[in-house]
Protein backbone atom coordinates (compact mmCIF):
# COMPACT_ATOMS: atom_id res chain seq x y z
CA UNK A 1 0.00 0.00 0.00
CA UNK A 2 1.76 3.15 -0.93
CA UNK A 3 1.01 6.86 0.45
CA UNK A 4 3.16 9.37 -0.50
CA UNK A 5 5.33 10.72 2.38
CA UNK A 6 3.59 13.67 4.30
CA UNK A 7 0.97 13.15 2.59
CA UNK A 8 -2.69 13.42 4.96
CA UNK A 9 -2.79 10.03 5.93
CA UNK A 10 -6.17 7.39 4.45
CA UNK A 11 -5.90 4.02 5.46
CA UNK A 12 -8.21 4.42 7.83
CA UNK A 13 -10.99 6.56 7.75
CA UNK A 14 -10.54 9.77 9.84
CA UNK A 15 -13.94 9.00 12.06
CA UNK A 16 -12.86 5.86 13.26
CA UNK A 17 -9.42 7.25 14.96
CA UNK A 18 -6.54 5.64 15.77
CA UNK A 19 -6.42 2.13 18.19
CA UNK A 20 -3.60 2.05 20.30
CA UNK A 21 -2.90 -1.21 22.27
CA UNK A 22 -1.49 -1.03 25.79
CA UNK A 23 2.61 -2.36 26.09
CA UNK A 24 2.12 -5.50 27.56
CA UNK A 25 -1.66 -6.07 28.14
CA UNK A 26 -2.25 -7.02 24.61
CA UNK A 27 -5.82 -7.20 25.44
CA UNK A 28 -6.98 -3.67 26.26
CA UNK A 29 -7.28 -0.94 23.91
CA UNK A 30 -7.56 3.03 23.53
CA UNK A 31 -9.46 4.66 20.77
CA UNK A 32 -8.76 8.50 20.06
CA UNK A 33 -10.52 9.87 17.76
CA UNK A 34 -10.03 13.32 15.82
CA UNK A 35 -6.76 14.19 18.36
CA UNK A 36 -4.29 15.31 16.14
CA UNK A 37 -3.63 15.46 12.12
CA UNK A 38 -1.97 12.28 10.98
CA UNK A 39 0.71 12.31 8.17
CA UNK A 40 2.05 9.18 6.18
CA UNK A 41 5.76 8.16 6.38
CA UNK A 42 7.07 5.20 4.94
CA UNK A 43 4.66 3.82 3.24
CA UNK A 44 6.11 1.89 0.54
CA UNK A 45 5.42 -0.29 -2.15
CA UNK A 46 7.29 -1.77 -5.48
CA UNK A 47 6.84 0.34 -8.57
CA UNK A 48 6.46 3.79 -6.43
CA UNK A 49 9.26 6.21 -5.98
CA UNK A 50 10.92 6.58 -2.46
CA UNK A 51 14.36 8.02 -1.25
CA UNK A 52 17.11 6.03 -0.09
CA UNK A 53 20.62 7.31 1.83
CA UNK A 54 22.16 6.77 5.29
CA UNK A 55 20.55 7.21 7.93
CA UNK A 56 22.20 7.43 11.10
CA UNK A 57 22.63 4.86 13.74
CA UNK A 58 20.57 6.69 16.98
CA UNK A 59 17.90 7.36 14.42
CA UNK A 60 17.72 4.00 13.60
CA UNK A 61 17.53 2.87 17.08
CA UNK A 62 15.10 4.90 18.57
CA UNK A 63 12.70 4.32 15.42
CA UNK A 64 13.16 0.28 16.28
CA UNK A 65 12.42 1.46 20.00
CA UNK A 66 9.78 2.87 18.95
CA UNK A 67 8.57 0.25 17.12
CA UNK A 68 9.01 -2.84 19.65
CA UNK A 69 6.97 -0.12 22.11
CA UNK A 70 4.23 0.63 20.27
CA UNK A 71 1.20 -0.76 18.82
CA UNK A 72 -1.57 1.24 16.65
CA UNK A 73 -4.34 -0.14 14.37
CA UNK A 74 -3.35 -3.76 14.46
CA UNK A 75 -4.61 -6.16 12.51
CA UNK A 76 -5.25 -9.93 12.09
CA UNK A 77 -3.62 -9.97 8.28
CA UNK A 78 -0.36 -9.61 7.20
CA UNK A 79 1.49 -7.13 5.26
CA UNK A 80 4.27 -8.35 3.71
CA UNK A 81 7.03 -6.50 2.12
CA UNK A 82 6.63 -6.22 -1.77
CA UNK A 83 10.77 -4.80 -1.91
CA UNK A 84 11.92 -7.98 -0.79
CA UNK A 85 12.52 -10.12 -3.94
CA UNK A 86 11.59 -13.39 -2.49
CA UNK A 87 7.85 -13.73 -0.25
CA UNK A 88 8.40 -15.04 2.82
CA UNK A 89 9.31 -18.63 3.83
CA UNK A 90 5.85 -20.13 5.35
CA UNK A 91 8.45 -22.97 7.33
CA UNK A 92 9.59 -19.54 9.61
CA UNK A 93 7.55 -17.55 11.71
CA UNK A 94 6.19 -14.14 10.40
CA UNK A 95 7.71 -11.70 12.57
CA UNK A 96 11.53 -13.38 12.63
CA UNK A 97 13.88 -11.45 9.66
CA UNK A 98 14.90 -13.19 6.75
CA UNK A 99 18.59 -14.03 6.76
CA UNK A 100 20.58 -11.03 6.28
CA UNK A 101 18.31 -8.47 7.46
CA UNK A 102 17.86 -7.17 10.52
CA UNK A 103 13.67 -6.61 10.94
CA UNK A 104 10.65 -8.56 10.02
CA UNK A 105 9.62 -8.39 6.57
CA UNK A 106 6.02 -8.24 7.12
CA UNK A 107 4.08 -6.45 9.62
CA UNK A 108 0.29 -6.04 11.22
CA UNK A 109 -0.22 -2.40 12.03
CA UNK A 110 1.30 1.08 12.42
CA UNK A 111 2.94 3.46 14.83
CA UNK A 112 2.50 7.01 15.96
CA UNK A 113 5.41 9.72 16.35
CA UNK A 114 4.42 13.20 17.59
CA UNK A 115 5.41 15.92 15.20
CA UNK A 116 4.82 19.27 15.48
CA UNK A 117 1.95 20.40 17.69
CA UNK A 118 -1.54 18.51 16.57
CA UNK A 119 0.66 16.85 13.91
CA UNK A 120 1.38 12.69 14.61
CA UNK A 121 3.18 10.78 11.57
CA UNK A 122 1.21 7.58 10.77
CA UNK A 123 3.78 5.14 9.78
CA UNK A 124 3.48 1.14 9.09
CA UNK A 125 5.26 -1.10 11.37
CA UNK A 126 7.12 -2.06 7.99
CA UNK A 127 8.99 1.25 8.28
CA UNK A 128 11.93 -0.63 10.35
CA UNK A 129 12.33 -3.00 7.89
CA UNK A 130 12.20 -0.90 4.99
CA UNK A 131 14.84 1.94 6.77
CA UNK A 132 17.46 -1.19 8.19
CA UNK A 133 16.89 -3.37 5.32
CA UNK A 134 16.46 -1.89 1.93
CA UNK A 135 18.19 1.94 2.75
CA UNK A 136 14.58 3.84 3.16
CA UNK A 137 15.30 7.68 4.37
CA UNK A 138 12.37 9.13 5.88
CA UNK A 139 12.03 12.56 5.85
CA UNK A 140 13.76 14.74 7.88
CA UNK A 141 11.07 16.32 10.09
CA UNK A 142 10.15 12.59 10.23
CA UNK A 143 13.72 11.77 11.75
CA UNK A 144 13.83 14.70 13.81
CA UNK A 145 10.60 13.88 15.46
CA UNK A 146 11.50 10.41 15.96
CA UNK A 147 14.77 11.62 17.86
CA UNK A 148 12.69 13.97 19.69
CA UNK A 149 10.32 11.37 21.09
CA UNK A 150 10.40 10.98 24.48
CA UNK A 151 8.98 7.09 25.19
CA UNK A 152 8.93 8.00 28.57
CA UNK A 153 6.18 10.70 27.91
CA UNK A 154 3.04 9.63 28.21
CA UNK A 155 -0.64 9.98 29.04
CA UNK A 156 -1.55 10.62 32.55
CA UNK A 157 -4.96 8.36 31.72
CA UNK A 158 -3.15 5.33 29.84
CA UNK A 159 -0.05 5.32 31.13
CA UNK A 160 0.98 1.93 29.84
CA UNK A 161 0.78 3.51 26.13
CA UNK A 162 3.96 5.44 24.04
CA UNK A 163 2.22 8.11 23.27
CA UNK A 164 1.58 11.24 24.97
CA UNK A 165 -1.33 13.01 23.29
CA UNK A 166 -3.97 10.35 24.01
CA UNK A 167 -6.51 12.26 25.85
CA UNK A 168 -8.09 11.43 28.71
CA UNK A 169 -11.62 11.04 27.28
CA UNK A 170 -10.35 8.56 25.28
CA UNK A 171 -12.58 5.45 24.49
CA UNK A 172 -10.99 2.19 26.59
CA UNK A 173 -11.74 -1.87 25.65
CA UNK A 174 -10.74 -4.03 27.94
CA UNK A 175 -10.99 -7.36 26.89
CA UNK A 176 -10.13 -8.84 30.42
CA UNK A 177 -13.26 -7.30 31.84
CA UNK A 178 -15.74 -8.91 29.81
Amino acid sequence: MFYADLSPYAYLPAEDGDVFTEAGAGLRFVTVRNAYRRLNVGWLESGQPWTTGSASADFVSKLLAVLDGQGVNQALGLHECDLCPVPLDASRPWYEPRPGHRRAGAGTGEIRVPGAPGTAYAAPQLIGHYVADHGYLPPREFVDAVLAFDLQDRSAAYPAIAFPWIPDDAELYDALAE
